[in-house]
């Protein structure tokens, strides 16, 4: 029987010719505990108590969710999977290859997701044709953020090539600013050297180097020019960066200490906490090249039993991608809506700026996957180009040893 989107609940029965009526349940594992991310997530259990559904709220603490990757496993291990749970990129194909994730093929297409999604995204929802994941929003990776004030007192403009980024950071420095608020994470790391390898090599050099691992494109002169750029970056943060959280980086460019962050745009839900301007008190851009990196939160939708958390897991998809919750969730998130189609008035201008290039370059064929943030790669592989990384911009490493071990790395991790 073709499964079918779920209007209410009362529309929904137990089984065929059964005058039962299935009430929706929906056990829910997921890492958002923060404020703005548990107001977030809110939104979608009030949805869903609204539609007649029985939420049961699973969060585990932890920002990048491995304590919840861990909880997970020992669920669907003891045959007791939750309903849905938060999981993006190529970790959706590794649990679907163990055979434990639901289709809801039915939900999708009743619902005209492959009409409003942009195609790449919609390429991670998919499990070898069939729908088995549900986008919540999109972040971009690829920002540069700024302090208006101290951009102007020093006669600044938003750099446009990594050219302008080097020769405003060493007026910066003349002028006793620190030019790149940087936290020496190796995810930040590693975020900020997907950017300068977009911006220096282009979108198709970064697809055949973070994406298919391609021999060639990690041994080229152009990765070495990448590495360059990372050791001249080094030399635009401050000496005391070791261990320091993304956030307080985002502080130092809010109070003018320092000029420019290189981080995804939950960065502006930092500046808009504390009252912040976009346009006026910062300032954001992609930075210098072309393409988009992206980075989507989304549910992945397990194997259960019983037709009640079938139920649940169908409204559940339903609701995620309605129009309604892809407004209010990412205008608590600070991302933009994952479907194309839902009018951005009430987002500002950055979010406005997001929405349009990630249009424009899905049209063109550079919507990209970030490596840095688990979109591009499996953990093995994109741990293994991280280590080089990090390795690198905390030491005298050459950037042709650099090139070399990265190809070593990768060669490696399979």
């Amino acid at each position: 029987m073709k499964r079918f989107a779920l209007a209410t609940v009362s529309t929904l029965a137990v089984a065929a010719g059964s005058s039962v009526l299935a009430e929706p349940e929906a056990e829910v594992l997921h890492w958002w505990t923060s404020g703005g991310e548990a107001k977030s997530v809110a939104v979608l259990q009030e949805e869903f108590a609204s539609n007649g559904g029985t939420w049961t709220d699973m969060p585990v603490a932890g920002g990048g969710g491995d304590a919840a990757m861990t909880a997970l496993r020992a669920r669907v291990l003891s045959g007791n999977a939750p309903t849905a749970v938060q999981l993006k990129g190529p970790a959706i194909q590794e649990w679907y290859e163990e055979g434990v994730l639901a289709d809801i093929s039915g939900v999708a297409e009743a619902e005209g997701w492959a009409e409003v999604l942009p195609a790449s995204i919609a390429g991670h929802m998919k499990c070898e044709g069939t729908w088995c994941a549900a986008p919540v929003n999109v972040h971009r990776v690829d920002w540069i953020w700024a302090n208006a004030d101290v951009l102007a007192a020093n006669g600044i403009e938003m750099p446009t090539t990594w050219d302008e980024f080097n020769a405003a950071a060493v007026k910066l420095m003349d002028a006793g600013v620190i030019p790149l608020a940087h936290g020496g994470q190796s995810w930040q790391d590693a975020t900020v050297f997907e950017a300068v390898l977009l911006g220096i090599g282009g979108p198709e050099f970064y697809q055949k180097a973070l994406v298919d691992l391609d021999p060639e494109a990690l041994t080229s002169d152009t990765m070495v020019q990448v590495f360059d750029q990372m050791r001249t970056m080094r030399g635009f943060v401050d000496e005391n960066f070791s261990g320091r959280d993304w956030n307080l980086a985002t502080a130092m460019v809010m109070n003018g200490e320092a000029a420019f962050q290189i981080m995804g745009d939950w960065a502006k839900g930092e500046f808009l906490a504390a009252g912040k301007t976009p346009g006026e008190d910062f300032l954001c851009a992609s930075t210098p090249g072309d393409g988009y990196l992206y980075n989507v939160d989304s549910f992945a939708m397990f194997s259960v039993d019983g037709d009640d958390k079938k139920a649940g897991q169908e409204l559940l998809a339903k609701l995620i991608v309605a129009p309604n919750f892809q407004k209010v969730f990412n205008l608590n998130k600070g991302s933009i809506p994952a479907r194309t189609d839902v009018a951005l008035d009430d987002f500002d201008i950055c979010a406005n700026l997001s929405a349009e290039e990630m249009g424009s370059t899905s049209a063109a064929g550079s919507l990209l996957p970030s490596y840095a943030h688990g979109m591009a790669l499996r953990g093995s592989q994109s741990g293994a180009i991280t280590d080089v990384v990090t390795a690198h911009f905390n030491s005298d490493m050459s950037s042709a040893d650099a090139v070399q071990q990265l190809a070593d790395a990768v060669a490696n991790s399979y």
